[in-house]
């Protein structure tokens, strides 16, 4: 995966972010179940495509292979201290 499809993704999953966040605002009763862990897999996705588009630029700016970047688990990325 390249960068330009990796923020192409970036930008979809922020597209379906917003208009789950959008519905539960408008109904104020906040969200269901099923909405819910949407919005989290859909966290979990974007922790994961931004983790590889910036491993993948460190990699190109050490003059590394970007491409030998993979997509880390959720496992991983989610323990990540900021």
């Amino acid at each position: 995966m390249d960068d330009k499809t990796i923020l192409s993704r970036i930008s979809e999953l922020v597209d379906e972010e917003h208009r789950l966040r959008s519905a539960a605002q408008e109904h104020e009763a906040g969200t269901d179940d099923e909405a819910k862990e949407r919005l989290r897999a859909l966290e979990e996705s974007l922790d994961q495509c931004w983790d590889l588009l910036r491993r993948r630029r460190a990699a190109r700016q050490a003059h590394g292979d970007p491409d030998a970047q993979g997509q880390r688990p959720v496992t991983e990325v989610e323990r990540y201290l900021q």
